[in-house]
């Protein structure tokens, strides 16, 4: 197994970011939503098999500060564009998953020097989309999280009775810290549709078939509105394939950054 470093970053004077890197070879940066860096450390250790994965918690996510001013997701893409060119970094390949997803969406329509060089969208949001609206994630409750998340509910379902209170404190930490970024509007920036036209990485749009967060219709009118985006089904998975059908997910991500 590779081994993981853990290091943090002084950002700005009031900031600091937690990044886990491992492997060596292209850096690939892995960007996670609103379930915390756990939802996709799969993906940072897959890909750590052929290149060097970097993980960064997000400011305000499993107890880490988040400075009053940044309360969205574009702020945080300027953020992590300036941790790749202070790192040194180019040519990076964005993975994100949902909240991430729009996260690594954001950067690469922002990059203008050349930082990114591929993306990689697994069930994002970001956009309004006629007719497919983002389920509220605010209103489930704990079973309703798994229904809707899941094409599995039951294997997924955590019942909140055998959660320790450190773990429901830090649970409701991570949905306020959530909140912030992205709960007004909701999951959505209104100017994000207009920006992803202006990509030119390769890209592939990844989405579980399943997926009622946020659903396969909505998946392909965001991977229509990047120029030359591929969309691609994970049979059998919702809205986290990579926990669901972690084989054909990481094989789909295999084989388009082999493609590059």
């Amino acid at each position: 197994m590779t081994s993981t470093t853990s290091r943090t970053l002084a950002s700005h004077p009031d900031l600091t970011i937690t990044l886990e890197e491992s492997g060596s070879g292209r850096p690939v940066l892995v960007l996670h939503g609103g379930g915390g860096p756990a939802t996709v450390t799969g993906i940072a250790e897959h890909v750590a098999g052929t290149g060097r994965a970097l993980l960064p918690t997000h400011p305000g996510w499993n107890g880490t500060a988040r400075p009053a001013w940044l309360t969205d997701v574009a702020t945080l893409a300027d953020l992590y564009l300036e941790l790749l060119k202070d790192e040194g970094l180019s040519d990076v390949a964005l993975i994100g998953s949902s909240v991430g997803g729009w996260l690594a969406a954001e950067m690469a329509a922002r990059d203008t020097a050349g930082l990114t060089g591929a993306l990689v969208v697994v069930d994002g949001v970001g956009i309004t989309v006629p007719d497919e609206p983002i389920r509220d994630f605010f209103a489930l409750d704990a079973r309703g999280v798994a229904e809707y998340s899941y094409h599995d509910a039951e294997r997924f379902y955590i019942d909140p009775a055998g959660l320790t209170e450190a773990q429901v404190a830090a649970r409701i930490a991570n949905m306020t810290t959530l909140r912030v970024y992205a709960g007004d509007p909701y999951m959505h920036d209104p100017a994000l549709a207009g920006r992803l036209a202006a990509i030119t990485v390769p890209t592939l749009v990844l989405w579980g078939e399943a997926d009622r967060i946020a659903t396969p219709g909505y998946g392909r009118a965001f991977a229509a509105a990047i120029p030359g985006a591929r969309f691609e089904i994970v049979e059998r998975a919702g809205h986290l394939p990579q926990l669901e059908q972690p084989e054909a997910t990481f094989a789909a991500i295999d084989e388009f950054l082999a493609g590059l």
